[in-house]
Order: structure tokens, then C-alpha cells, then sequence
């Protein structure tokens, strides 16, 4: 019997250990995946977010910083910033971001795009949510392929958090783990977190660069009431509502408009507004995969946006978006963003001509519906390695 039981503990100890690296190597390779980025005509010039705030210089969220455009930052042209990436598990954000950087040529002022605003965060999943740590997108030419992410910054590049998170400077108590959410520490603080060090950095971007209109990319489960809109700062309320009726009336789906809460703080809609001179706006369209009540929770739902459960929690009235057999796929919502930008600068430029942006060759929502995400994502081989980027 005595042998019995140490045979017994052997193999579990031996399976255990089995298993420990296995998950290990998939985490490793989760957390130092690199996403190939293929410059595109447009691209000018990449910068590292240091470039700005030299403290976050070496760290995970040094990341890279594209500029479109026009070099002179003293030209009498508008300057924009697009964030994708704040939330790393609302992909639609990081897609559009990366398909401008690929293909946008920019006529008149600048565009800044980050397209892994919170790069820490695109390195692990929700902890007990069985997300998948990457995603592949398919090409005519073969396939890309992504991480996914979680909503906060990885535990192994900010820890611990504390036991009730103050924000900086409003002193408001924000829920603990909110330390780490990108868009909960705005407009940050040069001597705080990570997570706070890196809106600093991406403040004092706005502020050098003279960026006139902040882009921030989201996406949100159909259970959240903010769904399908645009939240405006009160500077950019006319800017907003404009879009708002271009976007619905032009691009073939219907966006909102939400008004930036005063006392909710933290936000890039109300603090990029409150402490620099740019106009926010924040972008959200509907991620099925986010919903409490969804089911399996794998590639799948990230891509279609398909899901029964969800549906049912629809017919019983619990959504603020609708959902049917077609979902929210990949497309519909990297679309979205795409036109939405599309039109926000047009209304920009024709409220300010005396500081435009434009911008070309960017499809539109019903384009990437036809061809598919992947029609724009240029392929890596044959392009010179000193060529290519990496997020």
C-alpha cells in the first residue's frame, strides 16, 4: 500500500510538473508575441512613447508612436492622436488603429496613432475567464496574427494594488484594480504606477505635439448602457453631434452621442479634456465576447459576435444594443471605427479650416464588410527587416 501511495504522488507530482511547464511556455509565448507592423506610404516617422516622458524609457509600454503626415509641428495644420489599445480585449481598436498606420496617406496636418496604447495589458487574459491569449486574422495572401489581452495591466509589470485606488489629481476612490486600467489614470503622474507613467507620457504627447483632437478606441458588452456612440468631452460636444449625423446618415449604421460625466474622473474623455487644450472623443462599438452572460468564451465569439445566450438575454430586454444570428463580427466593428474617424476628421476640418486634417486611402465600414480586415493588412515577406515594426 505504502508503494501504491508513493507511486500515486510520484505521478501526480510528475503530471503536475508536466502541466506547469506546458502552461508556462504558453504564457511565455503569449507575453513576448510580436505583431509585425508594414509601414505604409503615409508613415513619416516612428517614435517611442519615452520620446515624451523618458522615465517610461525600457519598459513594457515604451511603446512605438507613428506619425502620418507633415513633419513641422509648427505648420498651421491640425494634429490628431488615435489610441488603440487601452483596453487590449476590445481588439476592434488596435485593428483600425493598425490599418490606418498600413494604409493612410495623410494630405494636410499630422496623425499620431498608437496602436497598443496599454501594451502591458496585451500580455495576459482575465484571470478565470478562459480567454484566449491570441487571435488570428486571415489575409489573401495567409494570416496575422495577434495577442488578445486583458482590460487591466499585467500583474508581473504592476503589482500589488493597493486596497482602494485614488486618483490622481481629483483625489476620487475608484475601485482597487482600476490602478492598472488605462482608462481609469489619466491624465496620470510622472512619479506614479506604471499604468500612471504611461498617461503621463501619452499626456505630454498631446501637449508637445500640439494635438488638437484625441481619438480614444473602445468596445463594450450590448449589458452596457455607453454602447454604439460617441463620448464627448464639453469641448467636443458640437464636434460630436456633427459626426454623429454625418456617421448615421452617410456610413450605413447609426452612432450616438454621450456627454463626458464631470465627476466621473479618470477618463481620457473627461481628463485629456480638463488638462490639455485637445477635444476627446471615445469611440465604443459593440464586443458580444464581453457580456457576463455569454457562453464559450474562445476565438470564435472574439471574431463572429455571435452568441445565443446573449441573444436570450436580449429577448428578456437586458441589452442596449440589439443582437441577432449575423452578431457583431470583426468587421462591422473594425468598420465602424474606420468611418468614424473618417467622417470626425472631415467635420474637424470643415469647423477648423485653418487647422485641417486630412486623410486618404482608409476604408470605409462597408468596404471592410465586402473585403474582410485582412484585404488591408499588408504582407510582411519580401519587405526589408529594417522595415518592419513590432508591437
Amino acid at each position: 500500500m505504502k508503494f501504491d501511495f508513493r507511486v500515486r504522488k510520484l505521478i501526480l507530482s510528475a503530471g503536475f510538473v508536466i502541466l506547469f511547464i506546458f502552461s508556462g511556455l504558453s504564457f511565455h509565448r503569449s507575453r513576448h508575441l510580436k505583431e509585425v507592423v508594414i509601414p505604409g506610404e503615409g508613415l513619416t516617422e516612428v517614435k517611442k512613447l519615452s520620446h515624451y516622458f523618458e522615465k517610461i524609457k525600457g519598459s513594457i509600454n515604451d511603446v512605438n508612436v507613428y506619425v502620418l503626415g507633415n513633419r513641422n509641428s509648427e505648420a498651421q495644420e491640425g494634429a490628431a492622436l488615435i489610441l488603440g489599445g487601452s483596453h487590449p480585449e476590445e481588439p476592434a481598436g488596435r485593428l483600425a488603429s493598425l490599418i490606418i498606420v498600413e494604409n493612410a496617406l495623410i494630405r494636410a496636418g499630422r496623425v499620431f496613432v498608437i496602436i497598443t496604447a496599454n501594451r502591458s495589458a496585451s500580455t495576459s487574459t482575465r484571470p478565470g475567464g478562459a480567454y484566449p491569449p491570441d487571435y488570428t486574422i486571415k489575409t489573401p495572401w495567409g494570416e496575422r496574427k495577434f495577442r488578445h489581452g486583458d482590460r487591466w495591466s499585467n500583474p508581473l509589470d504592476q503589482w500589488p494594488d493597493p486596497e482602494v485606488y485614488i486618483h490622481y489629481p481629483s483625489r476620487q476612490q475608484l475601485a482597487y484594480m482600476d490602478i492598472r486600467n488605462q482608462n481609469r489614470t489619466w491624465p496620470g503622474r510622472p512619479n506614479g504606477t506604471m499604468t500612471e507613467k504611461t498617461c503621463y507620457a501619452m499626456t505630454q504627447l498631446i501637449l508637445k505635439e500640439k494635438v488638437d483632437l484625441v481619438i480614444d478606441l473602445h468596445e463594450a458588452e450590448l449589458q452596457y448602457p455607453v454602447i454604439s456612440t460617441i463620448v464627448a468631452h464639453q469641448k467636443g460636444e458640437d464636434l460630436a453631434a456633427l459626426s454623429s449625423m454625418m456617421i448615421s446618415g452617410e456610413e450605413g449604421f447609426n452612432i450616438g452621442v454621450e456627454y463626458s460625466p464631470v465627476s466621473l474622473r479618470g477618463l481620457s474623455h473627461r481628463e485629456i479634456g480638463d488638462h490639455t487644450p485637445a477635444i476627446p472623443l471615445l469611440l465604443e462599438t459593440p464586443e458580444p465576447f464581453l457580456d457576463a452572460t455569454r457562453g464559450k468564451t474562445n476565438r470564435e465569439l472574439l471574431l463572429s459576435g455571435k452568441d445565443e445566450f446573449v441573444m436570450k438575454a436580449g429577448k428578456h430586454g437586458l441589452l442596449f444594443e440589439k443582437l441577432d444570428e449575423k452578431g457583431w463580427p470583426i468587421e462591422v466593428r473594425v468598420g465602424r471605427h474606420l468611418s468614424s474617424i473618417i467622417q470626425i476628421f472631415r467635420v474637424w476640418t470643415d469647423l477648423h479650416p485653418e487647422r485641417p486634417i486630412l486623410m486618404e486611402n482608409v476604408p470605409r465600414y462597408l468596404e471592410v464588410i465586402e473585403k474582410g480586415i485582412g484585404y488591408y493588412l499588408k504582407n510582411p515577406s519580401g519587405v526589408p527587416a529594417d522595415r518592419l515594426f513590432f508591437e
